[in-house]
């Protein structure tokens, strides 16, 4: 017997799934204005040219329910935000319309250091919260014992600025003046934290005004089924997904450029995918610490590359996740631990997890790649405004080979996701510095069936004296890791070119002082290689010689190729 359009288009509970699955894509394409809304909004070249931001919506529980584009790190950080914030304010009355909170302290929750500030909102209606709003970005200077506020050096986080745990910035509606007072008397560039600030409440506001026109456009009802159905969806996604996996235990121990040997232990079955982080060192005396929820969402990134990296992703996808971590441990430590370059620590465990997983499942993942942010910090006083400026420039890096072909050149790492570089023009107009050069490098590394992505060589000169200069990078002593054969990527690393002919090479350094016409030159690692590179076709090897991927030499001594 035929069905009836009403069959066809009402679930059990007599909602419509057709328009569940537009206001399923409506939060989507929400999150996505919230993130334009501040990039074209924000002082700071960071967020505006960079993208180091990350905007959500969240349900009334404060689960993930549609997410921006940005920094994986970030989106997958907002939802633990808002949970702190329902955590804390959970008295009758504690939170009202047109409430504003804002948070940067790891230790909190939902942060990942002092300098990424995030600001949430919640959603009533019928004075009921119904979803909130978030955004996460990056400032460029938070207060702390340095310009920038990110010191290698830093032994506590009280050395790393300002600590906003979880607090109310806005009351129904109303600016709390002594909290922005506080935050601007703590910023060596009071201008740019409150342009950007404003820019995240703007941001946020977007959210809540497409919220509130769903609700009123289909009812409160509809609405928070509609995300409730689309949960349940999300963890039946990962679930199908993980039956298909290689089941078993997979461990892995690495060390580190620091010395220090990193472990994982992960098991996945039809229903779970647990990442044991238990037997790991304690935590650093210095910033290389990460917070247990910045374990928790390096782990995420990884499930959802494995699992479904192109479909649904909310709170219900990762609902099979389990992390497992010991509290005084790198992945977890007590207060009040220093946090400041922690980005280094996550992607190099999101790498770890990432490489356990791929040395047994050869052909599904990828070879190493420079796995690194390459954070580089300088600063100064602009030479034509005498305006201060501090900045800090993620840098590009080679993916590794696979399978399926040759690794991504220049691009950012995973963990850092839908960022990108900072044009040459606005360094050179907004910074104070020229930009030399940027360009594929031509070191050897990453050859293979399928070679690594090539890794960048940046130079920054210096125009005024007394600038400085903090970088932090891994992937130094130990290059990225190949597979089935291929050769190891080229490391990352830093040089100061003195403007009287000294180098000076670096891996990890703070407050170096920099003159003018000294010249900071990045260079970032090539992907490692995927297959014996023997097995390469000759005629690839002939296109790279062409693009000047590779030279004469490393032709013939990888690829036994002599050009004709």
């Amino acid at each position: 017997m035929p069905q009836t359009p009403d069959a066809l288009n009402t679930d059990k509970e007599g909602f419509d799934p057709i328009t569940a699955e537009i206001i399923q894509s409506s939060l989507q394409a929400a999150a996505d204005e919230m993130f334009a809304a501040m990039r074209r909004t924000a002082m700071s070249a960071i967020i505006y040219e960079v993208l180091d931001m990350g905007t959500a919506i969240c349900d009334k529980q404060g689960q993930l329910a549609g997410s921006g584009a940005g920094i994986p790190a970030f989106v997958g950080m907002l939802d633990k935000s808002v949970h702190k914030v329902i955590e804390k304010f959970h008295q009758p009355d504690d939170i009202k319309p047109g409430d504003i909170f804002i948070t940067n302290d790891p230790f909190t929750g939902g942060v990942t250091h002092l300098n990424d500030v995030v600001v949430v909102m919640p959603v009533f209606a019928e004075d009921e919260i119904v979803a909130w709003t978030a955004n996460m970005a990056h400032w460029n200077d938070i207060g702390g014992m340095v310009p920038g506020s990110m010191s290698t050096e830093a032994t506590e986080i009280y050395q790393e600025g300002l600590q906003l745990p979880a607090i109310k910035l806005f009351s129904r509606n109303q600016p709390i003046q002594p909290i922005f007072d506080i935050l601007e008397a703590n910023s060596r560039m009071p201008d740019f934290m409150r342009g950007d600030l404003w820019a995240g409440i703007a941001s946020i506001r977007v959210g809540e005004r497409r919220v509130l026109e769903l609700i009123r456009k289909y009812g409160k009802a509809v609405f928070l089924h509609a995300i409730e159905k689309y949960m349940d969806y999300g963890e039946q996604v990962t679930l199908g997904a993980l039956r298909n996996l290689p089941h078993g235990i997979f461990e892995l121990d690495e060390e580190q450029d620091d010395g220090r040997v990193l472990h994982v232990r992960i098991e996945i079955s039809d229903n779970a995918f647990v990442v044991d982080l238990t037997n790991n060192p304690d935590q650093d005396k210095g910033p290389f610490n990460i917070s247990r929820d910045g374990s928790i969402v390096a782990a995420q990134m990884v499930l959802k590359s494995v699992t479904s990296p192109g479909t649904v992703c909310n709170g219900g996808s990762y609902r099979p996740l389990q992390v497992l971590t010991r509290p005084g441990s790198c992945f977890d430590p007590h207060r009040p631990a220093a946090m400041g370059i922690y980005y280094e620590l996550d992607i190099r465990l999101y790498d770890l997890i990432w490489r356990a997983l791929a040395e047994h499942m050869p052909t599904l993942l990828p070879s190493g790649g420079f796995a690194s942010i390459c954070g580089t910090l300088f600063g100064g006083v602009h030479p034509d405004t005498g305006r201060q400026y501090s900045v800090i420039e993620p840098e590009l890096g080679g993916w590794g080979g696979s399978a399926t072909g040759d690794g991504n050149p220049a691009i950012f790492s995973g963990f850092h996701g839908e960022t990108y570089n900072c044009p040459a023009e606005i360094s050179e107009a907004r910074n104070g510095v020229v930009v030399d050069r940027m360009s594929f490098h031509d070191e050897e590394g990453g050859e293979g069936k399928h070679r690594g992505g090539k890794g960048v060589c940046i130079e920054y000169r210096i125009r005024s004296d007394n600038a400085w200069f903090t970088a932090a990078y891994t992937r130094f002593k130990f290059p990225p890791w190949p597979l089935e054969g291929g050769r190891n990527g080229s490391p990352n690393y830093v040089e100061v070119l003195r403007a009287d002919g000294k180098v000076e090479r670096y891996s990890a350094v703070s407050g170096v002082v920099l003159n003018t016409d000294d010249v900071i030159r990045v260079v970032t690692g090539t992907g490692a290689g995927w297959g014996n590179p023997i097995e390469r076709d000759s005629d690839r090897v002939r296109d790279d010689l062409k693009n000047g991927y590779i030279t004469p030499e490393q032709a013939e001594k990888y690829y036994g190729f002599e050009n004709s």
